[in-house]
């Protein structure tokens, strides 16, 4: 009589780490062995030998397997399996008849009240004992990525055993390190070559288990005792020489062993008259004579595109204190002697951290393109602005003196100028002097400044005084519109270079008219506005002394139209300029200034003045020291880029580092690269 009955259910949930299915399903059978043991226990009855089922064929492969080595985690699990059951007991199941898939998938309440396999079982349990139960393909193929392939691993060792001394070469970075690991190799090895010889020394009654044991503590405590010397250092890097020279001039080697004198005309080294003495290539040269040292006269020969020559020349540049390239190649040559020493030198310096440090530039970007604001006509004046301020200027108040400060708006097409003072350099300050620049100039469309906290606070400020203005439903021209203002990146004054440049005309002009003065506000206010007319009557264009030629333009041209340039009329005749009605007049001039601003001035922007050409960009993961002009190169903070805003041309002109504060935006011209990211 056949009964299925369920006991005990148990499911897990996936691990968050993750993992293969044949892995999950291999720890599921781990799992039901231990429940099959613990009911056993719980049970106390004398029951037949349990029946596992799975629907992994997978798992059921790596249960049965003889013949095959599993990795690791396999191989535990495996093992587990096989120390409490045996592999007949495993059998497959179908994934439409696996009870289990009910717990791990989930039912609907509906179908698991009409559907009793849960309780039940597979209906394949229920028939008698000697029908055929499901069976499946058993085939566990080397491709299995838990085999180990152990052939195929060993052939690749003896297929890159010819390799194996120079990839020891250039594991190491550093020419003192690369002696010692070789020296201790040499070492050991000549060990190894004294035991095997003992070895062979005894006769075949005295190889026994013991006298081995015995000659391997011996060999061990031998080991222990010993320490490098001078001489296996020096074995070492003779070593090393010779394997590299073997490696880069084999044919010149053997053709001074054939007895020929020199070597081939196409050789890097026919110059240097090589010379083979004691199994190195020396230098022959012409000093043969001289008093010099013999390893003096006859340096080693290396070739520049090896590893080793490198090591050598990296080490040479930190015994000097990291000094200059023609000190490196002075040092070198008391020894060894690199073909295009100098080159190989040049690469070292520009390489090493720690003159990127103290001594590398700043980074460098091909000069942009001027944005739209500097190069479109635009009417009226003062459409496109930037702004910064300047100062501070002391003035007196009573019997005390305080400090103000200049705000600058300029054109930036027209290149005009107006001056604000403004009495702090709070937000509220900022403010007012923007309110009254717009009142007497007009609605602004776009602003530029530098990124200070006065000028971000004024910005949202602002937004926030527009939504309260909307809202109250107060007509004012300056605040129904708004303003767009766009942020320089921070420590960047070269990307306000149109204000920059007219903020130290007006400092030159206030020491020429104060001279040590000091003023009060009225006559502050009055300075402002006498270097603000000085500063709109500069020409824009070239002079000429040519009596035929025109006036140069000025920003007064627009802004006074005082200009009468005698230019042929354009949209507009001669006799508006003495029409009645104004404003025929105004368009006249306007519409004059704007031509010859299109012809006289903005060819002179066509050319760039420096940064002409395109570097490499700052990448992701570069890691950079920030210029910082207040302190000291050496306390310089170090950081990586972690974020890069490239222009439309897709050149980086600034990034976001992290450093081991914060995160700082800055242009590339205030970073130096110390390192590059590994790709």
């Amino acid at each position: 009589m056949v009964h299925v009955a369920l006991l005990l259910g148990k499911s897990r949930v996936t691990p968050l780490k993750p993992v293969t299915i044949p892995r999950l399903e291999l720890t599921a059978a781990v799992l039901a062995v231990k429940v099959d043991i613990m009911l056993k226990k719980e049970l106390q009855l004398p029951l037949e030998d349990s029946v596992f089922w799975t629907d992994s064929t997978t798992v059921l492969n790596y249960i049965k397997n003889e013949d095959k080595r599993f990795h690791t985690f396999v191989a535990n699990r495996v093992s587990s399996i096989r120390d409490t059951t045996q592999p007949q007991q495993w059998r497959y199941v179908p994934t439409k008849e696996n009870p289990a898939d009910d717990a791990s998938r989930g039912l609907k309440v509906e179908y698991f009240l009409s559907n009793k396999r849960w309780i039940d079982g597979p209906s394949f349990l229920w028939k008698p004992s000697d029908i055929q139960f499901p069976t499946s393909d058993l085939t566990l193929t080397d491709d299995d990525p838990e085999v180990k392939k152990e052939l195929k691993v060993n052939a690749v060792v003896l297929q890159n055993g010819q390799n194996a001394t120079s990839q020891l070469l250039h594991y190491f970075s550093e020419w003192k390190r690369l002696k010692v690991a070789v020296a201790w190799v040499l070492k050991l090895r000549k060990l190894l070559l004294e035991l095997s010889r003992k070895r062979k020394e005894l006769s075949l009654e005295q190889i026994d288990s013991v006298a081995l044991n015995a000659k391997r503590q011996e060999f061990k405590a031998s080991l222990g005792r010993q320490s490098l010397t001078v001489e296996d250092l020096y074995k070492a890097e003779i070593g090393i020489i010779r394997f590299s020279q073997q490696e880069q001039f084999q044919e010149e080697i053997a053709e001074l062993k054939e007895g020929s004198t020199d070597v081939k005309r196409n050789s890097s080294v026919y110059s240097l008259d090589p010379m083979l003495h004691d199994g190195l290539l020396l230098v022959g040269g012409r000093l043969g004579k001289s008093a010099m040292p013999s390893e003096r006269k006859h340096p080693i020969l290396l070739s520049k595109d090896q590893h080793v020559s490198h090591l050598i020349l990296r080490d040479i540049h930190e015994q000097l204190g990291h000094g200059g390239r023609n000190q490196m190649v002075s040092k070198l040559r008391c020894k060894y002697w690199i073909t295009n020493a100098n080159s190989v030198a040049r690469k070292i310096i520009s390489k090493c951290v720690i003159c990127r440090r103290y001594k590398g530039k700043l980074g460098e970007q091909k000069m942009a393109d001027l944005p739209v604001e500097r190069i479109t006509p635009d009417f009226p004046p003062f459409t496109n602005v930037g702004v910064d301020f300047f100062g501070p200027i002391e003035v007196k108040r009573g019997r005390s003196k305080v400090k103000r400060y200049g705000v600058i708006f300029t054109c930036m097409a027209s290149r005009a100028v107006h001056l604000e003072m403004a009495y702090s350099l709070d937000t509220d300050s900022c403010i007012n002097a923007l309110r009254r620049f717009v009142c007497r100039r007009g609605q602004v469309s776009h602003m530029r400044s530098d990124n200070g906290t006065n000028f971000i606070g004024t910005e949202r400020e602002l937004r926030e005084a527009l939504i309260a203005i909307n809202n109250e439903k107060i007509q004012r021209a300056l605040l129904q519109k708004g303003v767009h203002w766009n942020f320089n990146p921070p420590s960047s004054p070269h990307y306000g270079g149109v204000w920059e440049r007219i903020i130290r005309m007006v400092k030159q002009i206030l020491c020429a008219v104060l001279r040590q003065q000091t003023l009060d506000d009225e006559a502050l206010q009055t300075v402002l506005c006498e270097a603000e007319a000085i500063l709109n009557d500069r020409p824009i264009s070239k002079l000429s002394n040519d009596p035929n030629d025109l006036e140069a333009l000025t920003p007064n041209h627009l802004l006074l139209m005082k200009g009468n340039p005698a230019l042929p009329p354009g949209l507009f005749e001669r006799s508006d300029l003495y029409a009645k009605r104004r404003w025929r007049q105004v368009q006249y001039i306007s519409d004059l200034f704007w031509k010859r601003w299109v012809r006289e001035y903005l060819p002179l922007l066509q050319e760039r003045q420096k940064w002409n050409k395109e570097c490499r960009n700052i990448t992701l993961g570069d890691i950079v020291i920030i210029a910082d002009s207040t302190a000291p190169r050496g306390s310089w903070l170090l950081g990586r880029v972690v974020e890069t805003y490239p222009d439309n041309r897709g050149l980086v002109r600034s990034v976001k580092v992290r450093t081991k504060c914060n995160n700082l935006e800055r242009p590339i011209n205030k970073l130096c690269l110390l390192l590059e990211a590994t790709a």
